[in-house]
């Protein structure tokens, strides 16, 4: 916090007091802000990041995307992990195509979007997308945990790194793509 001696705001509001000797005086005015240094920090960390906050440090680290309203329940399992391994994570089980899903959360900088559907079911994986690199490939759940796990531990600045996902990629399986 900060205590600051203001001689400026006693002025501009004409604010006196009658002293001991009857006559009128300027009061110095003390403020306190116990967290105003915080709060200036968490601006200039936004303004730094422009909202697009690395993995670690965002309020909502993973958005799960259902590819459909029969894949609603698989996509609150994965919550379920992800949020139990210890991310922020939340689903979007709105009615809206896959596509408007996606987009959304690039607007409200998701740094990490997990599509899942009848194929990552049957797999227990999901396709990872990035805010910034689009379409990681289809992985599994404990591999994409692992990684990102790891990534948050590193408190990387930079997006999740699509080298750090080499070898996962998997064509056949590309839930974004085939859908």
């Amino acid at each position: 916090g900060t205590v600051q001696l203001d001689y400026n705001l006693p002025e501009r509001f004409e604010l006196e007091y009658v002293g001991s000797d009857n006559r009128p005086h300027r009061p110095v005015m003390i403020h306190r802000a116990p967290l105003g240094s915080l709060e200036r920090f968490v601006g200039m960390l936004i303004e730094h990041f422009a909202g697009k906050f690395p993995l670690w440090l965002a309020p909502e680290q993973i958005r799960v995307l259902p590819l459909s309203e029969k894949s609603d329940g698989y996509a609150r399992e994965v919550e379920q992990k992800f949020r139990a391994a210890g991310f922020r994570v939340t689903t979007d089980t709105q009615d809206a195509k896959l596509q408007a899903k996606i987009r959304q959360a690039q607007l409200d900088l998701i740094p990490c979007m997990l599509v899942v559907g009848p194929k990552e079911a049957e797999q227990n994986a999901v396709a990872v997308r990035n805010r910034e690199q689009g379409d990681l490939g289809v992985m599994p759940i404990d591999d994409v945990i692992a990684q990102l796990q790891q990534e948050v531990a590193e408190r990387k600045i930079g997006e999740i790194q699509e080298s750090s996902f080499a070898g996962f990629d998997d064509d056949e399986t590309d839930a974004a793509n085939e859908y």
